[in-house]
């Protein structure tokens, strides 16, 4: 389970997905999986979140890593290029941005 906190040193990666209704539970269970069977064995993982809007037009996923290498080794592994260019598919557009937690409340 994610833990939101300023004192942690994880690197946090937000990933927005740009979808169709139509698609979007399709996304959701490709994404699902990748989590279930790849991304949360990787060196590395802490934990990670999916979510969905209303209008299932948007996929937001919250992802947490020891390291921001940990992530990156993660995207370059031969499993996870496959998955993404099927991912990828299914998306207008897909974004993972790296953050640093600035304030909880």
């Amino acid at each position: 389970m994610p833990v939101i906190s300023q004192d942690t040193t994880c690197q946090t990666v937000l990933t927005t997905f740009e979808t169709t209704p139509g698609v979007a539970q399709d996304l959701m269970e490709a994404l699902q999986a990748a989590y279930a069977e790849v991304i949360s064995q990787q060196p590395g993982f802490i934990s990670a979140a999916l979510h969905i809007n209303d209008a299932q037009t948007r996929i937001a996923n919250y992802s947490q890593w020891d390291r921001r290498e940990d992530y990156q080794a993660m995207l370059r592994t031969e499993e996870m290029r496959a998955r993404n260019r099927v991912i990828n598919g299914m998306c207008k557009s897909f974004e993972p941005v790296m953050y640093d937690v600035e304030g909880v409340y």
